[in-house]
Parts: C-alpha cells; sequence; structure tokens
C-alpha cells in the first residue's frame, strides 16, 4: 500500500535551505514514508493531526490522509525551530 506524496510550497521553502547532505537525507525519508507512512519513531503531535519524524537534529512534520492514501509534508526544519 503506497501513499502519494505531496511536499507543500513551505516544505520546499524549508529544504531549499539546507545544506546538499541534509536535504539528500530528506529526500531518502520522504520516499520511505511513501511505503510506511507511520514507521518506527513516529510521534503523533500533540493538539494536531499531524506526526514528525526525527532526523538526526531535524523534524519533518507531516499528514496523513488514509483515505485519499496521501502524506502532506508541510515543515522541515532544524528541532530548535520547528515547533516555533
Amino acid at each position: 500500500m503506497t501513499f502519494t506524496l505531496y511536499i507543500l510550497p513551505s516544505a520546499e521553502k524549508d529544504c531549499q535551505r539546507l545544506s546538499s547532505e541534509i536535504y539528500r537525507r530528506c529526500r531518502q525519508a520522504f520516499f520511505k514514508l511513501e511505503k510506511n507512512p507511520r514507521p518506527v519513531g513516529c510521534k503523533k503531535m500533540i493538539g494536531e493531526d499531524s506526526y514528525r519524524i526525527r532526523m538526526g537534529d531535524y523534524r519533518i512534520l507531516y499528514r496523513i490522509s488514509d483515505s485519499e492514501k496521501r502524506i502532506y509534508i508541510y515543515r522541515v526544519k532544524h528541532r530548535r525551530e520547528v515547533y516555533r
């Protein structure tokens, strides 16, 4: 069961600011999410209908639409900035 991945403009802007190494790791994480939207280690955000995964010091925040089989990535930031 694969999901379709959508990267929202806010996440695209975040990705443009990342170093090439961090961006490469993010892309790998994105492709893994398509196959398993709730991998081991993902956390449901409190008070929101979204999830986060850790990638070193960076966090990827996303929403899942199970009925449409879609994943919407809306933030990719350093952990000290992502929750503001």
